[in-house]
């Protein structure tokens, strides 16, 4: 024995390695068995075609070739980024993994001298208290408390980029007296303080029914107040939290508008296993209660722990139902296959909507009421 062990160690070690080392099964493996089955290397230089292999999921329904978006990139797509990791800042771009992140933040055309590249800030941290089952953004029973600071940093943010429009949205924190709106108004305001001209967009939760706090919110110096009934009515229970109700949402968006903002907006996903007579149903509601924007966007599967698409709906689809919603009086109607409810294609016209309303309203005002240099310009 002792012979052996000495002839052993006068091995090179890449030998006692080798010696050491489990043998191997001399029965091929599966994956062994296809490579030896599949096509060898003098097929693929071959002219002949090769019989198509298809590779993933093959039960489940195709991603279509109109969803499939390029890779974002770009200075203006670097600098936004380089911006709110600086500052401590969250998006729903990136938290909720939105198809369209490389057209917003990729911008750098201008529009009547401002900016076209935006982002959709999400307030309150990057964890929700609420587990949708269509949403990626990070749950926790208790996340991390809010940063003071976040209002100030925000509208320092938003003022550099010198946009026209911006859209605010946060994650829901049930965890918080208030549901954070104190802090959601709190922002707001600092916006409107360091740059009036910027028109706001607050894309809010449903502050757990409570209406004193989406008044807190409606009052705060915004333009747009936007909250999404996410589907119909009947799937509600399915695809939203089990604390988020469809009757909670539009008493949010009615009591929004009572509160005297001007413009009122939701969002409807498409291909979670609604019917058209529901979605027909949900418009109708929606108009009961003076929302004046809605959007249809196609449902994209985050990862494989959310629920499934149920289909695909066509492009022609989506231009019905804007027809649809059109015909009903919405005011503008957004729908597509990549739309999202922050996406920034409808943002332009409804800037022009607001700064619209906003001359009209001027103009209603007699000469003698006006400040001076205001009746001025009015008189040239």
């Amino acid at each position: 024995m002792s012979h052996l062990v000495k002839t052993f160690r006068l091995l090179p070690s890449s030998l006692q390695r080798r010696c050491l080392a489990t043998a191997s099964s001399s029965t091929p493996s599966t994956f062994g068995k296809t490579l030896e089955n599949g096509p060898t290397l003098d097929d693929f230089l071959s002219e002949e075609p090769l019989e198509r292999v298809v590779l993933g999921n093959t039960k489940g329904p195709r991603l279509p070739s109109y969803l499939k978006t390029s890779i974002p990139s770009g200075e203006t797509f670097n600098k936004i980024k380089k911006d709110l990791r600086g500052l401590g800042l969250h998006t729903v771009c990136e938290e909720a993994r939105c198809p369209n992140i490389g057209d917003c933040w990729g911008g750098n055309e201008k529009l009547d001298g401002r900016k076209t590249a935006t982002a959709t800030i999400m307030l309150m941290g990057d964890t929700c208290t609420r587990g949708c089952r269509f949403c990626s953004v990070k749950t926790s029973r208790a996340p991390a408390p809010l940063d003071p600071h976040e209002p100030e940093n925000t509208a320092e943010a938003i003022s550099r980029w010198g946009l026209g429009y911006v859209v605010l949205t946060s994650v829901d924190r049930d965890d918080l007296a208030d549901g954070g709106a104190h802090h959601f108004a709190e922002t707001i305001r600092k916006i409107k303080q360091k740059a009036p001209q910027i028109l706001v967009e607050a894309l809010t939760g449903d502050f757990a029914g409570s209406l004193e706090q989406v008044s807190l919110v409606a009052k705060s110096g915004l333009d747009v107040y936007a909250h999404n009934v996410e589907t119909v009515e009947e799937l509600t229970p399915f695809v939203r939290d089990r604390r988020a109700t469809f009757r909670q949402s539009l008493k949010v968006l009615e009591h929004a508008k009572k509160q005297g903002v001007q413009i009122t907006k939701t969002s409807i996903m498409l291909g979670v296993g609604e019917t058209a007579d529901q979605v027909l149903a949900t418009l109708k509601e929606l108009r009961t209660v003076d929302v004046d924007v809605v959007t249809f966007g196609q449902y994209m599967r985050p990862t494989k722990r959310h629920m499934k698409v149920d289909r695909y709906v066509e492009p022609a689809e989506f231009d019905n139902w804007k027809k649809v919603a059109e015909d009903l009086g919405f005011l503008y109607v957004a729908s597509g296959p990549l739309v999202r409810s922050s996406y920034k294609a409808g943002e332009y016209y409804i800037e022009n909507v607001l700064r619209r309303k906003a001359s009209e309203r001027q103009a209603s005002i007699p000469l003698s009421e006006l400040p001076a240099s205001t009746a001025e310009d009015r008189t040239l």
